[in-house]
C-alpha cells in the first residue's frame, strides 16, 4: 500500500434518506471545495430508510448533483456497489446477488442514476457463496473491459476468498479485483466477539497482509463508529467493552490534546498513516470539514508507539 495516495471518502449512505438532497449537495460543494476526491456509495443505499424499500436514493442525489454542477465529474471519482439491492421492496432476503446477470444489470442501473457513462470503481458489496466465484470475477473483469467500471474491489470479504477471486482473474485473463473495503478503527471490539451490525466483516492481519504482498488499495468503512469518539449521546456498542478500549481512549484524548485536534482526526490520521483510506459520512458540512482537516494531523513515531501499546 502506497500512503502517499491515502485520502479521506466521502461516504455518502444516508445521502436521500436521513440527509435530505440540499443538504448533500452542500455536503458535497465543500467536499470538493477542499480537494476531496472520492465518493463512495452503493446500489442498496439505503433501502432500510426509504419508503419505497429498495437503494438508489444516494445514487440519484449523487446524479443530481453532477447535473447541477457541470463539469465536477472530472474532479471527482465514484465507486459504488451491487449485491444487496433487494428485488423485493422491504425484503433483504431478496437481495440480487452476485451472478453475472445481476452484476451486469446492477451496475447498469447504477449508470442510470448516477447518469455517468462508467465509475471509477465497482466493489462486490459482500459474499454470494450462491454463485460460483469464477462467474462473479468474469462479470466484474466483462465491466472492466467495457469501460463501465475502471477498477473493481471486494468489500467484506475473506482475505481468502479475494485471492482465489485474484488467481480466477488471471486465468480468464480478465481484470482483479485490486481494493478491499472492510469495517476498520482505533478501538477494536472484544476479540472472537460478532459485531452486532449483520454483514459487517472486520479488518484483519491477514487482509492487510495480503493487501501490502499484492500492493492493494485498502478503504475503511465505520472508521470513527458513529461520531462514538466525540458524541457523549452515541456511546460504544457493548462489544467494546473491554480494557483495551479504556487504555486507547485515554490515550488518544491525551494525544488529541497535544495536537490540538479533535479525537476523530487523530483517528483519520492513524488510519492514512497505515496506508488506509477511511471512509467518512456526513450529515453537516461542518462535519467533513473537521474528517478533511485531518489531513494537516502530523502523528510521530512517539503517537503511534503509545497507540500500539495502548491497543
Amino acid at each position: 500500500m502506497d500512503t502517499k495516495d491515502t485520502r479521506i471518502v466521502l461516504g455518502t449512505m444516508d445521502f436521500g434518506t436521513r440527509v435530505a438532497p440540499d443538504r448533500a449537495f452542500a455536503i458535497l460543494d465543500s467536499f470538493v471545495a477542499a480537494g476531496g476526491v472520492w465518493l463512495d456509495t452503493a446500489n442498496c443505499y439505503s433501502f432500510w430508510t426509504d419508503p419505497a424499500g429498495v437503494g438508489g436514493a444516494s445514487e440519484r442525489v449523487i446524479g443530481a448533483w453532477l447535473r447541477a454542477r457541470p463539469g465536477v465529474r472530472d474532479t471527482v471519482r465514484i465507486a459504488t456497489k451491487v449485491r444487496h439491492n433487494p428485488l423485493v421492496p422491504h425484503a433483504p432476503e431478496s437481495a440480487e446477488g452476485l451472478s453475472a446477470r445481476a452484476v451486469r444489470s446492477g451496475a447498469e442501473e447504477s449508470l442510470g442514476r448516477l447518469g455517468v457513462d462508467h465509475v471509477d470503481l465497482l466493489w462486490a458489496h459482500a459474499e454470494d457463496r450462491d454463485v460460483p466465484l469464477e462467474e462473479t470475477v468474469g462479470a466484474f473483469g466483462e465491466l472492466v473491459g467495457k469501460g463501465v467500471a475502471l477498477r473493481v474491489g471486494a468489500a467484506n470479504h475473506a482475505a481468502w476468498r479475494v485471492e482465489r477471486a485474484r488467481s480466477l482473474a488471471r486465468e480468464q485473463g480478465v481484470e482483479p479485483w485490486t481494493c478491499l473495503q472492510l469495517r476498520h478503527s482505533l478501538v477494536q471490539p472484544r476479540p472472537l466477539t460478532p459485531v452486532a451490525e449483520g454483514g459487517h466483516r472486520m479488518l484483519t492481519a491477514e487482509d492487510l497482509d495480503l493487501a501490502r504482498a499484492e500492493e492493494l488499495a485498502v478503504w475503511s468503512y465505520s472508521s470513527l463508529l458513529w461520531g462514538s469518539y466525540v458524541r457523549p449521546d452515541r456511546p460504544l456498542p457493548t462489544t467494546y467493552d473491554h480494557p483495551g478500549t479504556t487504555r486507547v481512549l485515554a490515550v488518544l484524548d491525551d494525544i488529541a490534546g497535544e495536537l490540538a485536534a479533535t479525537k476523530n482526526q487523530v483517528v483519520l490520521a492513524w488510519l492514512m498513516l497505515q496506508g488506509i483510506d477511511p471512509i467518512v459520512g456526513a450529515s453537516r458540512v461542518e462535519q467533513i470539514e473537521e474528517a478533511l482537516a485531518a489531513r494537516r494531523v502530523r502523528l510521530g513515531a512517539e503517537h503511534l508507539a503509545r497507540l500500539t501499546e495502548a491497543r
